[in-house]
């Protein structure tokens, strides 16, 4: 058993002390992150990945829309709690330098993901969104209730059943921002990973990943029997 995944929250300091204390502890041979080479090259230069117009040509308006909001929130989100978002990612990668691991980048482009966010997004799940945003807006309190995020805290990464719960909500009303996002991201990560582990057989793997891609990339993987 070569694999192992850490799930994280990007804003989370739990996370960053979790990939220090792993490193340190039992270090790995190779460290694959969630990230492409744009981003990971955004990061390792602290430029900020900003998304123009000129984007709009390669990965659609609606997943132009999509990534300026997930910019802002994230960015909201992380000033909240003092961390830059992916801080636990440039960690991962400054810590891999630094002990002279292997670093593998696993994650599907960016631009792919946002086209295919783009072609595949339903009138339906348009709709469900501004719904979904008026009823959070005007009814905030008991839109966190029901969504069990009361005692969230954002300096911690969220309790797996939490996790399999705000997942299935996206599944049940987005199910092709999950399948965009989550489903085809998985199958990619997981491909990159089997062909990691084929081609560096002996050598212990750390996989660093968002939490609500965990489950599932050990899921596709327990199929062919190489993690732990």
């Amino acid at each position: 058993m070569q694999i192992e995944i850490i799930g994280t929250s990007h804003i989370a300091k739990q996370s960053i002390q979790d990939i220090k204390n792993r490193i340190k502890n039992n270090p790995p041979d190779i460290i694959a992150l969630e990230l492409d080479s744009q981003r990971a090259t955004a990061l390792l230069t602290e430029q900020k990945r900003k998304v123009s117009l000129a984007d709009i040509l390669k990965i659609g308006v609606k997943g132009y829309l999509f990534a300026k909001l997930g910019q802002y929130f994230q960015q909201k989100l992380g000033k909240m709690v003092g961390i830059s978002p992916g801080t636990e990612m440039l960690t991962a990668l400054n810590l891999g330098k630094k002990h002279k691991l292997k670093i593998a980048l696993i994650d599907q482009p960016i631009q792919i993901t946002l086209k295919k966010f783009s072609k595949t997004l339903t009138w339906k799940e348009r709709f469900n969104f501004f719904s979904d945003l008026i009823q959070g807006l005007l009814f905030k309190k008991s839109q966190i209730k029901k969504m069990g995020l009361e005692n969230f805290d954002l300096s911690k990464v969220p309790e797996e059943q939490l996790i399999e719960k705000l997942i299935q909500q996206l599944k049940d009303r987005y199910p092709n921002v999950y399948k965009a996002l989550l489903s085809d991201r998985n199958k990619y990560m997981v491909k990159k990973l089997t062909k990691l582990q084929k081609d560096h057989p002996d050598q212990k793997i750390l996989v660093i990943v968002g939490a609500g891609h965990k489950k599932g990339m050990i899921s596709l993987l327990h199929k062919i029997d190489i993690v732990n």
